[in-house]
């Protein structure tokens, strides 16, 4: 062969060699990045992670939450107002109203609202629990009882001198009556 056609293949072998070092160093250095960036994606999804499982233990501690006392803000006093809204029972119809006293008070047992009739005499206590998000109350004849009666009451909007929120009764596990109820303080007297 002769020597400029030889010349011509160095060069251009020497060429699309470094040609090639260019282009292997740039793809060493997308795979550096690339690797780089799955760090820190990696990083985000474990920060991520954490922040969803301390959210979940925050709203668990809100729900396990429960109060041994009845803030002053609820102890005590209300008078109350409850309206049937719906029923598929023959003791109670739509528009049925009634009028009572509530008390709001704790002993041993824990949490606990009396409601009175109009000679102060307590009708029925409820069970109390008392969470950042509401007041449930809850009451059951016992098994001597002749029918079998269960009352679920849940407070959900609650502020100093007022409270609303819906009870369900439910007879015999035959029929079932829904009520709206509101609670105020009586105004007080000096």
């Amino acid at each position: 062969m002769s020597k400029p056609i030889i010349l011509c293949f160095t060069i251009l072998f020497t060429f699309v060699a470094c040609n090639d070092c260019t282009k292997e160093e740039d793809l060493v250095q997308r795979e550096n990045a690339l690797q780089l960036r799955e760090m820190q994606i990696a990083e985000k999804e474990s920060e991520y992670l954490s922040l969803v499982s301390f959210r979940d233990s925050v709203r668990l501690s809100m729900d396990t939450l429960t109060y041994r006392a009845w803030p002053d803000s609820i102890a005590g006093k209300w008078n109350s107002r409850t309206i049937c809204t719906e029923s598929n029972c023959s003791d109670y119809a739509v528009g049925d109203q009634r009028v009572n006293v509530w008390i709001f008070d704790q002993d041993s047992t824990g949490l606990n609202a009396s409601v009175l009739d109009n000679r102060n005499e307590i009708i029925r206590t409820y069970n109390a629990k008392f969470t950042p998000r509401g007041i449930q109350l809850s009451f059951r004849t016992d098994s001597t009882s002749t029918r079998n009666v269960v009352m679920n009451v849940n407070f959900d909007q609650i502020r100093t001198d007022k409270m609303s929120g819906k009870r369900i009764i439910s007879l015999d596990e035959k029929c079932s009556a829904l009520f709206n109820i509101e609670l105020n303080r009586p105004s007080q007297k000096n």
